[in-house]
Parts: structure tokens; sequence; C-alpha cells
């Protein structure tokens, strides 16, 4: 790894273990590009969509923020922080690697650092890194911590956008016709399926890490010789296995799951005080509900790694839910929903800087680390074939 010379197990031809390295720098150079192509298409639709809508309009809205609201955005959002590294801290103690809160903080601060500035999502690796070199945390279990926080992640905003959609299909006063308009409709189709997915792949979980048969060895036996169901069953198993540690301990799953709506409520609130800076001119309800919905659909979007930190994908589906459920025009809805993400950004990268300097670690660095084994946390279900 340092560039010495490594000595060869026998039968492991040397040009073999170098073609496995370049296929896997291949994917990796092709995952970044991806990334990085995709941020430049985005970033040109956003300049189309700001000429169509006049760029000086929507810097005019931007400019007439109301600044002690914009103030409580940030507030709130920092806030979420200590709250995300107390949250992480309850995940790996599941695990039985427990850390203080501080340090777990910043360990995401500098992964979040990481998404934001190195493109192919590089804050995973980041995050494992400091997890094991500043606190002896294997590689696996760290990478599996980050899948349990991101499950719990979706399952608050489906949550969230399940409630908000609901109030709003329920009748909200002048929402009633708004809620009869195709994006409407959209936006509660997609809430109510992510809803139900996260839902019924939660019970499956629980139920399966409370399960005294083997479900991972009667589920490979029904797929065996079928290549293409073998692989994606066996990435459900991991995922499933790492998901058991938490579902297995009560206490853990609702202090997990109570912190992370706390979290998403945080980051919601911050997006409706902005709407709010920004005069919206929408009533208390349907603004809280409006900005959820928004706040939620804009996160889904960024799931998809086709812009740097989900720059453009956020505020293309921000915008577009705004501006289908209310009567806000769409040059304030674009920007809010950029003023949103730019708060948000930079206070990861405040917090970012300030977590890099204090640990002492390289985000580039961090990030390009070699993991150094793959095994899993374990299973219910059972191990993986091998």
């Amino acid at each position: 790894m340092n560039g010495g010379e490594r000595s060869h197990p026998a039968g492991v031809d040397e040009s073999g273990e170098a073609g496995a390295d370049s296929d896997g720098l291949a994917a990796g150079l092709t995952r970044r590009r991806l990334t990085i192509g995709g941020t430049v298409v985005v970033a040109l639709g956003l300049l189309v969509v700001a000429r169509e809508l006049d760029a000086r309009t929507v810097a005019a809205e931007m400019a007439g923020a109301d600044p002690g609201l914009l103030a409580i955005a940030v507030a709130a959002y920092a806030v979420s922080w200590p709250l995300r590294g107390r949250r992480y801290g309850d995940v790996l103690g599941a695990m039985g690697h427990r850390h203080g809160t501080t340090f777990l903080t910043m360990a995401v601060f500098v992964s979040q650092t990481a998404n934001l500035a190195i493109p192919a999502r590089a804050g995973d690796a980041a995050r494992a890194y400091v997890l094991a070199t500043r606190r002896g945390v294997p590689y696996p279990a760290g990478f599996a911590s980050l899948v349990v926080e991101r499950a719990f992640d979706l399952a608050a905003i489906a949550v969230l956008a399940a409630l908000a959609a609901a109030w709003l299909a329920l009748g909200a006063g002048p929402f009633e016709l708004a809620a009869a308009a195709g994006g409407a409709r959209t936006a509660f189709l997609a809430a109510a399926a992510v809803s139900v997915a996260t839902a019924g792949g939660g019970l499956a979980v629980v139920a399966s890490a409370r399960a005294d048969r083997d479900l991972g060895a009667e589920l490979r036996a029904r797929v065996e010789g079928r290549p293409r169901l073998e692989g994606l069953l066996e990435a459900a198993l991991r995922f499933a296995a790492d998901l058991q540690v938490v579902a297995e301990r009560p206490r853990a799953l609702a202090t997990v799951g109570a912190t992370s709506l706390l979290v998403w409520l945080l980051d919601v609130l911050t997006a409706v005080a902005v709407l709010a800076a920004l005069g919206s001119g929408l009533a208390v309800g349907p603004l809280l509900a409006v900005g959820t919905l928004a706040v939620s659909v804009g996160n889904l979007a960024k799931v998809l790694p086709l812009s740097q930190g989900g720059v453009g994908l956020y505020e293309a589906a921000f915008t577009a839910l705004v501006v289908g459920l209310t009567p806000v025009g769409a040059s304030a809805a674009l920007a809010a929903a950029i003023v949103d993400h730019a708060l948000k950004n930079a206070v990861t990268l405040v917090g970012g800087a300030g977590s890099v300097a204090a640990l002492g670690v390289s985000v580039s660095e961090a990030a390009d680390a070699e993991p150094d084994g793959t095994s899993g946390t374990g299973s219910f279900l059972g191990s993986p074939k091998k």
C-alpha cells in the first residue's frame, strides 16, 4: 500500500493482482467521472432554468430574505449535528464500539465534508478511515454502521413525508385544490410508496432478527444456480445483517429511531425558516407540511450520485414540489431551495473544516484509504455464501 515490495502467496499471479487493482481504479474513476459529468449537466440545467425564470428575479428574492429568520435556520441546522453524533454513537454502541459524542460528531462532519468536496460519495470511506485510525474501529464495522445510519435516515424521511402528505390529502383549507394537482398526486404517491417500502422492510428485518430459523440459508437454497439472483440476495442479506445489529436491541432501535426523527425535523425546520424568510406567505400549518415534503423529496433526489453534493438535484426537486403544491412562484421557490441548500452546505463545510483541523486528518487521504478487511458484522440470516 505504501509502494514497497509485496510477497505473493503461491498460485497468485502478480499480474492478476495488478489487473484487479486496475479494475478497482477504473471503477472508481468511472464513478467519479459520472459524478463530475452529472454535476456539469445539472449546473447547465440550473443555468437554463434560472435564465428562463430571470436570474435577477431569483437573486432579488434571495437578497430580500429576512436575516433574523435565516439566523434561526442556521441555528436549527447547527443543533442537528450533535444529535447526528449522538445517534451514530448509539449505532456503533449496538455493534460493541462505544465512543464519545464529540468525536463522533466530528467524524460525521468529516464524512459529509468529503461528500461535498470529493466526487463519488467519498464520505463513507473517509468516516471509516477516521474511526479506524483514531479509535481502532474495524473498517467492516465502520461501513456497516453507515448502512444502518442511512437506513434510519430513509425511514425518518419516509415517516415525515407520509405525515405531511396525509395532512395535505385530508384537506388544509386553500390547499385542498392544490392537492388535486398532478404534482401533488405524484408527491403523495411517492411518499406513500417510500413509506410502505420502508415499513415493510423494517418489519421484515425486525422479524428476521427474532426468528429461530436460518432464513438466509433457505433463501440461498431457493436461488442457487442463478448467479444474478444470488448476487442480489447476498447484497440484501448483508444489508439486513447490518440492520439486525440494531433491530435485535429494542432500546437501541427506539433510541436511534427517535433521534433520526429529531435530526430530520430540524432539517425540515431549517427549510421552513428559509421559506418564511423569503416571504412565502403560507400559513404555519401548510408551510410545515410543504416544507416537510420539499425536504423529503429533495433528499430522495440526492440519492442519485449524479452531481457533487446533490447540488442541482435537491434544488430541482424542492422547487418542483413547492410550485406544484402552493401558490408560491417558481422564482421564489427556486430562491428558497438555493438558500436552504447553501446554508446547510455552509454549516457542513465550516464544521468539517474545524473537525479536520481538530482530528489532524486529510479529507482526500481519508477518502482514498483502502479498507483492510471485507468481512461483515454477522447475521441472524446466516453467514454470507463463500
